[in-house]
This record gives C-alpha cells, sequence and structure tokens, in this order.
C-alpha cells in the first residue's frame, strides 16, 4: 500500500472512530451509564471479535495493518494528555478534616482487593493456563492484584455528579479515598511493569529502578519550580505554555516508556509536578484545553483496546473466569469499603454508599489492563476476560447506588458549608462543562473556571 493511500485509509478509520466513538458514548449517557461505557462498547465493536467476523472485508478495508502504528500513536498520545490532566488535578488536600478516614478506606479498598486476585491467580495457576497464561513471574502475580484493586476516579466522579453526592460526606469520602487508591495503584502498577519485559532489557529491573526512583525524586523536587519559573513567570501565552507542558509530558512519558514503566507513568508524574496558579487553584487556561484533547482522541484508546479484545478465545474456562472475577471484584471493593467507612464513624448507609461508588473502575481500569499486555503480564484471552469485567463493574455500580439509595432510610450526610467538592470531571462533561476547582478544607468557595467556549 502506498503511502496516499494509508494516508486515505487513516483518515475515513479516524472519522469512523470518533463519530462512532463519540456517538456511543451519547447513546450510553442516554441510558444514564458513563460515558465510557458506550465508547468500550464501540471499541469492541470495531475490534476483531465483532467487525472482524462479522464482516472481515470490511475490517480489513477499515483497519489494515499499515494505519495500525498511526492509531497506536494516537492511543498513547491520548492516553498521556489524560494522564497529564488526571495527574495536574489530583489533590489530596480535599481530604480535609476527614483524611485519616480517607486513607483507612483507600487502604483497605486496595489491600483486600490486591491480596484476593494475588491469591487467585497464585491458587488457580493451572486453570489460568488454559487462558494462555504462563508460568506466573512475580510481577504476573502482583498484576493480578493490581487488576482488582483499581478504582476509576473519572467515572466514580461522573456518578458522584449526577447522583448529587457531590456534597456529601459519603461522596466526597470516595473521591478522596479514590485519589490516594490512584497514588497507591500506579506505584505498584510501576513496580509490576519492571517485571514485565522477561528480562529484554538492556538494564536489569535493579538498575531500572534506581533510575526510575531516582527520575521521580528529580521531578518531585526540581520540575516545578523550573516550570513555574520558565512558563509562569515570564507571562508567556496559554497556547504556548500547553503545548510546552503536553511536550514536557510526552518526554517525561518517554523516560518511563524506555524503563518498562509504560508511558502513562511519566505522563502521570508529569502532572503531578506541574504548578498550580499561586493561590493553589487549578489553571483553567491549561484544564481546559488539555480536557478538550483528551476528550477528542480518547476514542482512538478504545479502539486500541478493542483490537486486543478476542471473543473467539473465550472458552469455558474463561466465561467461568469472566463469572468469578467480576464477583470478586465486586465484593472485595464494596465489602472492604463499607468495613473501613463504617471504622472511620459513618453509619451504614452512607458507608455503603462509599463502598459502592469505589467498585467503579471504566477507562483507568482498562489503561492499566492495556499496559499490563504490552508488558507481557496478561495473555489476551484473560486480558479479555479483564476487560469485561471493567465493563461489567462500570454498569453495575450505578444500579448498586440506586438500590443503597432504596434501602436507606435517610438521605446521605452532607457535608455543612461544603460546596461541590469533584476536581475530575466526567469524559462527556469535558467538552461542555468548566471543571470545578478543590474546595479548602474549611469550606470556602474558590473561584470557579470559566467557560472558555
Amino acid at each position: 500500500m502506498g503511502a496516499e493511500a494509508v494516508v486515505t485509509h487513516f483518515l475515513f478509520a479516524s472519522a469512523l472512530i470518533l463519530a462512532i466513538g463519540h456517538g456511543a458514548g451519547w447513546v450510553a449517557q442516554r441510558l444514564k451509564q458513563p460515558y465510557i461505557v458506550g465508547q468500550l462498547t464501540a471499541g469492541i465493536a470495531l475490534g476483531p471479535s465483532l467487525l472482524g467476523s462479522t464482516a472481515p472485508d470490511a475490517y480489513t478495508l477499515l483497519f489494515p495493518q499499515e494505519i495500525g502504528i498511526a492509531l497506536n500513536g494516537l492511543a498513547q498520545f491520548a492516553l498521556v494528555v489524560f494522564l497529564f490532566a488526571v495527574g495536574y488535578e489530583l489533590d489530596l488536600k480535599i481530604l480535609g478534616d476527614r483524611a485519616r478516614t480517607a486513607v483507612t478506606v483507600a487502604l483497605a479498598a486496595f489491600v483486600v482487593p490486591m491480596v484476593v486476585g494475588s491469591g487467585c491467580a497464585l491458587l488457580f495457576r493451572e486453570q489460568l493456563r488454559a487462558l494462555d497464561m504462563p508460568v506466573l513471574t512475580v510481577g504476573m502475580v502482583l498484576f493480578a492484584g493490581v487488576a482488582l484493586s483499581i478504582t476509576a476516579v473519572p467515572v466514580l466522579t461522573a456518578i458522584v455528579r449526577e447522583n448529587g453526592l457531590a456534597d456529601t460526606v459519603p461522596g466526597v469520602l470516595a473521591v478522596s479515598a479514590a485519589g490516594l487508591l490512584d497514588v497507591i495503584g500506579w506505584t505498584v502498577l510501576a513496580g509490576t511493569m519492571l517485571d514485565g519485559d522477561g528480562g529484554e532489557h538492556a538494564l536489569g529491573w535493579q538498575w531500572r529502578a534506581a533510575v526510575a526512583a531516582g527520575f521521580a525524586v528529580l521531578m518531585l523536587v526540581a520540575a516545578r519550580p523550573v516550570l513555574r519559573r520558565l512558563l509562569w513567570r515570564t507571562r508567556m501565552e496559554p497556547s504556548l505554555r500547553l503545548a510546552l507542558l503536553i511536550g514536557f509530558a510526552c518526554a517525561s512519558a518517554s523516560v518511563t516508556a524506555y524503563l518498562g514503566l509504560h508511558a502513562i507513568c511519566g505522563a502521570l508524574l508529569a502532572g503531578i509536578v506541574c504548578p498550580r496558579q499561586d493561590d493553589g487553584t487549578l489553571d483553567p487556561d491549561l484544564l481546559r484545553p488539555l480536557h478538550v484533547v483528551s476528550s477528542l482522541l480518547v476514542p482512538y484508546f478504545f479502539v486500541f483496546s478493542g483490537q486486543s479484545v478476542t471473543l473467539d478465545t473465550m472458552n469455558a474456562t474463561g466465561w467461568i473466569t469472566l463469572l468469578v472475577v467480576t464477583v470478586l471484584a465486586v465484593t472485595t471493593k464494596v465489602g472492604s469499603g463499607v468495613v473501613a467507612a463504617r471504622m472511620g464513624g459513618l453509619d451504614r448507609d452512607d458507608a455503603r454508599t462509599v463502598g459502592v461508588l469505589l467498585s467503579a473502575r471504566g477507562l483507568t481500569e482498562l489503561i492499566a489492563l492495556n499496559a499490563g499486555l504490552q508488558a507481557g503480564l496478561v495473555s489476551k484471552p484473560l486480558y479479555t476476560v479483564l476487560v469485561f469485567m471493567a465493563l461489567a463493574t462500570t454498569l453495575l455500580t450505578q444500579p448498586l447506588l440506586i438500590l443503597v439509595r432504596r434501602l436507606s432510610d435517610h438521605e446521605p450526610t452532607r457535608v455543612p458549608g461544603r460546596a461541590e467538592s469533584v476536581t475530575v470531571l466526567p469524559l462527556q462533561d469535558r467538552l461542555t462543562d468548566a471543571p470545578v476547582p478543590p474546595q479548602p478544607s474549611d469550606g470556602t468557595p474558590t473561584t470557579p473556571v470559566a467557560d472558555a467556549g
């Protein structure tokens, strides 16, 4: 295929991906489901399992192998921008006066699923061989635990906002704990990546761990003041500053990708060290275009993820595994979240709400699964199982929340004097609604971000 033909195919495939991806997200939103549920479903539908099996000629015409590298590149770029924005918005000051409870809930909601997932991987390693899993390594076992431990902050935030829980104790606590879970989860995931290349990297994992630790310290200590001096104090144009910061995120992502930690780790770290405004609030000139770019391009990632979903490899073991993993994913998250919230002083109904909210996975889970697949920590059949687990747990969160609220004998407890507390917008809102900055723990409102549209 000539260069012009490749470009033509890529442009047509892009039109299809953007139209179907965002159209499916809109349909899911109308069905009271998170936007990403529709986009994930569209990505799987455009993959080899559905479109490839029902209309193989059309699939080959739309997605020839020659455009695979370009689609992969755009998918990775979308992830870098998305994770950069997530890191920038991550603000543990939202914990406020419930910091101890949030820490307890976060640790419980991570450790319990982590132990159960890793333990099941060891206990059922013979059964996993039916899903093409090789002899388990330490990284594979840890990754199995991480796969059950993930909580998706964007999806959780969408559900909190849509159910009027943003200024309630369970809503604020769930978002706060999820922020801590992000930090813990990505740290452990980065550790599993070091063991994920099977020793093929030029540097041993010990050297890569040392270099990665040094790089993280350098970023945390030096990057923020340098960026503030170069990009903020010089009164640089916002558009130029945005371009340089995205370049900074890509450079950071390339470093961690080279070290075998996946590009997502560097992108998230770049967002964490990115300076805020002098009063500690998010910079609207930076945040809104980041949301626009990531929301526009994220369907490429769903299609890229869908290319690795292989329904034709799902045998009886695969479907049984999907059922077991989904049940474990929901029960471990909800159960640990409820118990920890009760220990933190919440009443039964508020604690149940916290546990159900923490069960949401969505895009964050898919990013972790994709990283594990690329690192060789999970086989394609097991990857397919875990993708459907992510979809199922995301779909179940809203019905479970409705059930909890129906069983409750009172409305969720409100946080006195606290306005909207959620900092991360759901993907479907990022093109239309202004992001909400974090609120101080004393309830003093900050200036909202103006709508750039």
